[in-house]
């Protein structure tokens, strides 16, 4: 099944959180935050920005909904709330 987004919304794939820190500390699944960056998934046909599927993206930390799909945890979100691109 594929999610389309309606208007001017966007469906997110989170990137995965890290699991260590830089100085190698391993963080227990409590510990570790979630992370603001994903992966564009599909865009809606309202959108006006030039984002388009596989892009890597940060969004606002409280922003969207979070739907299961065949067992794929994924985010519909507001094109305002996507602050960058990562490239």
């Amino acid at each position: 099944m594929k999610l389309l987004p309606l208007g001017e919304r966007l469906v997110l794939k989170q990137c995965a959180a890290e699991e260590t820190t830089k100085s190698g500390i391993i963080l227990t699944s409590q510990s570790q935050e979630k992370p603001q960056e994903a992966i564009v998934v599909a865009v809606g046909p309202d959108v006006k920005a030039s984002l388009a599927e596989g892009d890597k993206v940060i969004y606002s930390k409280y922003a969207g909904n979070t739907v299961k799909v065949d067992d794929e945890e994924l985010m519909i979100i507001k094109e305002e709330d996507i602050l960058a691109v990562v490239k």
